[in-house]
């Protein structure tokens, strides 16, 4: 027993410690300076200090976009898992149950309805930190669930991006996520509603070429990577060095691939602007 310990067990009133260094403060990625952990979450998870955007999870991001109060989960939709009985280094069934319990998490992409600012959305997000956000049959499989909720709503369809491209071990089946979502976005324009992305770092692989750059407008957040290749393969392949900043969300702004790049703190007004911009007016 510590010390610590046996003097606490001598005086019953000294309290215990509830907050550790590991808790109490936050390193960020960016400029890798310490931040309190209470100021990093009121400023939104982004750094105070270089400004830069952290990763944020699904139900994160629906608290900070959708209004209080008007948020409901959608169902998780039911897909055979493991298809291929994949094996690598682990079982794929056991990469599954631990990107579960790491998350709380059914799998890589999570829809929501609410409302902007009082206009009914269907938002989904995806969460980087459930084995990299990558694609495979659930995703593609809840990307559909939110299209179609969508339209059952009439309303706008939002993803917020973040992938590490198609899951490998679902081979083949990941891969056919990507038309399937295009046809689903298809449908979305059929009923003359609006598809808004937004891009958060990293955007990359299967889904860039997919639906993350399919969005009637296309909204990133700043310095977000957003690309298919990453930057070696291209340089090794081209051989060549590539500009500064290549990837990044502002460099494809300047080059006519996205539309605007939003701060955290301004996304929410922008959203709400963007989509009653793109709702078809109701007649009077």
């Amino acid at each position: 027993m510590s010390w610590i310990n046996r003097v606490r067990k001598a005086i019953p009133f000294m309290g215990k410690k509830e907050q550790s260094a590991e808790n109490l403060w936050h390193k960020c990625s960016g400029c890798h300076q310490m931040i309190f952990t209470k100021e990093w979450d009121e400023n939104l998870s982004v750094c105070p200090k270089c400004d830069h955007h952290g990763r944020i999870g699904p139900r994160e991001r629906f608290r900070q976009i959708l209004d209080e109060g008007s948020i409901k989960m959608l169902a998780v939709p039911v897909v055979k898992e493991d298809p291929l009985k994949f094996r690598d280094s682990k079982r794929y069934g056991d990469r599954i149950r631990a990107a579960r319990a790491a998350t709380g998490d059914q799998d890589a992409l999570i829809n929501a309805s609410g409302k902007i600012d009082g206009q009914p959305i269907v938002m989904g997000v995806q969460n980087f930190a459930y084995m990299g956000g990558s694609m495979g049959v659930a995703v593609g499989a809840a990307f559909v669930q939110g299209v179609e909720e969508a339209i059952k709503r009439k309303c706008p369809y939002v993803i917020f991006t973040a992938a590490g491209g198609a899951r490998m071990q679902e081979g083949i089946l990941s891969l056919m996520q990507m038309p399937r979502a295009t046809v689903a976005i298809q449908k979305l324009h059929d009923a003359g509603l609006p598809y808004i992305v937004v891009l958060t770092d990293p955007t990359t692989g299967g889904v860039t070429a997919s639906y993350a750059m399919l969005g009637d407008v296309q909204i990133a957040e700043p310095n977000a990577l957003i690309g298919f290749a990453g930057q070696r393969v291209i340089e090794n392949t081209i051989r060549e060095k590539l500009p500064e900043g290549f990837q990044r969300a502002e460099y494809l702004l300047d080059h006519g691939m996205i539309d605007m790049v939003v701060h955290r703190k301004d996304m929410r007004e922008r959203l709400a602007q963007v989509a009653g911009y793109l709702m078809p007016k109701k007649a009077a």
